[in-house]
């Protein structure tokens, strides 16, 4: 599937797993969806159920084949806890990863209970990032779900932000990224509740991406934040320790 990737904050995707189901409002215009569906339409082979889960067992081993290090986003087009996924494929997935230990992987999630429930089975590398997605103050349970798992490397995504997340809890958080929601009928995000984050993350000490303001043209608005662009993230890192 594809290698490099537009996304601002990673280098490159890997697929093994695509399609998913809706679960939260920040799920209602998925881009992931989107871009199956239309893949299907072009007649793709790897996207012939469209947006329904499917694993593509032939792209399992992409990563230990790529010998340039590179950041790569795990399942871009899914959710590797998602409640069909079957929990042999999910700690190969994680077999994979430990084995491609010149990466770093980022992966992501909205079922932060399943990923909690299975942490103590997974070879957490400091190399392995995992992260969940809030898209407003009513999604924070999966913050702490997150903060309970032997990650090296824990991280948010608020992306689409839907709305202020006001005291939000930060220990044992290692990277933030905010970003507003794009393309066709995408929600407005409000500047105030992108400023506030900033200033927890900069009071924390918590490394801070600002992605974009989104919209249906995200290039025009562009993604500067009190005139400059934030781009921090956590140091990288293969140290065990």
């Amino acid at each position: 599937m594809a290698i490099s990737s537009s996304i601002e904050w990673t280098e490159s995707t890997w697929n093994p797993l695509t399609g998913c189901t809706k679960i939260s409002p920040g799920c209602k215009n998925c881009y992931a969806e989107r871009m199956a569906l239309r893949l299907q339409a072009m007649g793709s082979r790897n996207y012939a159920n469209g947006f329904k889960i499917t694993i593509h067992e032939h792209v399992l081993e992409l990563p230990l084949h790529w010998m340039k290090p590179q950041t790569i986003f795990v399942n871009s087009m899914s959710d590797l806890f998602h409640e069909e996924v079957p929990e042999e494929f999910i700690f190969h997935m994680f077999d994979i990863m430990k084995r491609a230990d010149w990466h770093c992987f980022q992966v992501l999630t909205k079922r932060s209970e399943r990923l909690l429930n299975l942490s103590s089975q997974i070879s957490w590398m400091p190399y392995i990032w995992i992260g969940v997605s809030v898209e407003n103050q009513d999604y924070t349970f999966r913050i702490d779900h997150l903060r309970r798992t032997g990650a090296k490397v824990k991280f948010l995504s608020l992306e689409p932000l839907l709305g202020p997340i006001p005291n939000l809890n930060l220990e044992g958080i290692d990277w933030v990224i905010v970003g507003g929601e794009s393309g066709p009928r995408s929600r407005a995000m409000e500047a105030s509740w992108v400023v506030d984050i900033c200033n927890q993350c900069q009071e924390a000490k918590v490394p801070f991406f600002f992605k974009q303001w989104g919209g249906i043209n995200k290039k025009k608005t562009g993604r500067e934040l009190g005139g400059r662009t934030w781009d921090e993230m956590p140091v990288l890192s293969h140290s065990v320790l």
